[in-house]
């Protein structure tokens, strides 16, 4: 076991867990799709060990699909030394908008994490990274460079690292950088006052582009090319990450995620 890494200034996150994983079926049929196991273990029991590793231990998830698998396993959270608040959608709310549900769990900036990405990376350089911009309230997403970017949410930025330009999968001539966000951001809840109430708000279709149409500061932060990050949205990339994360230093975070 390793000594964790406290981000200190945040100590609330987020697991977005409601979607239906249709592409990846039928291995979801009968859970969702953040728990299924790699390397004997769901993804979601990495990632709050990895959360609990930089010292964030009260976390929410939102749910829709088979939402007590995750109930069941994760009881209140102690056994794998967190707290778990569950807002469970009778009706999918999007990105935004389930984070929007919760919106009164948070009472500071807010890690958000999705539920399909398997990352190894430092949550305390994108805190920092975060905590280092201008003062006033802005968002923080981490980004990585990818090979299909008219398949994903591509961001370009400024010298200073701020976001001028948010396309989701543009047309191929329109493509004009291949960093798209990693789906690990750090978010100022003055933010959720952006979204709507009780309907169906996603982050890039509605949030960043309105977020970009008013001026309000979002910053993009490249992953080095050290860190590991994947989603395991689909069955190809899924079949990757079982040969490639037991590789990984991924044991370092097992002492904080519950029994050895």
């Amino acid at each position: 076991m390793c000594e964790r890494r406290e981000v200190g200034q945040v100590k609330k996150g987020m697991i977005l867990a409601a979607g239906e994983g249709t592409r990846l079926r039928p291995l979801t049929l009968d859970r969702p799709k953040p728990m299924l196991p790699v390397a004997g273990r769901p993804v979601l029991e990495y990632t709050i060990a990895w959360l609990r590793y930089y010292g964030i231990t009260q976390i929410a998830i939102n749910l829709h699909h088979c939402p007590q698998v995750v109930m069941n396993h994760f009881r209140d959270g102690s056994a794998f030394g967190v707290e778990i608040t569950y807002s469970v959608e009778k009706a999918i709310q999007g990105t935004a908008g389930g984070v929007k549900r919760v919106a009164r769990f948070f009472d500071g900036p807010l890690v958000l994490v999705y539920g399909d990405v398997l990352t190894d990376l430092d949550l305390k350089a994108l805190v920092d990274f975060h905590f280092d911009r201008p003062v006033g309230p802005h968002m923080s997403m981490s980004l990585y460079r990818v090979p299909n970017p008219w398949e994903c949410g591509i961001v370009g930025l400024n010298g200073q690292g701020r976001v001028i330009r948010f396309v989701e999968k543009p047309a191929v001539e329109d493509v004009f950088s291949n960093l798209a966000s990693a789906g690990v951001l750090v978010v100022d809840p003055e933010l959720l006052e952006y979204v709507p109430d009780g309907c169906f708000y996603d982050f890039g279709r509605d949030l960043f582009p309105r977020l970009l149409q008013l001026g309000v500061p979002m910053y993009g932060w490249p992953l080095p090319d050290t860190a590991y990050l994947i989603d395991i949205g689909t069955l190809e990339k899924y079949a990757r990450v079982q040969q490639e994360w037991p590789t990984l230093a991924a044991h370092r975070f097992l002492g904080y995620g519950g029994e050895q």
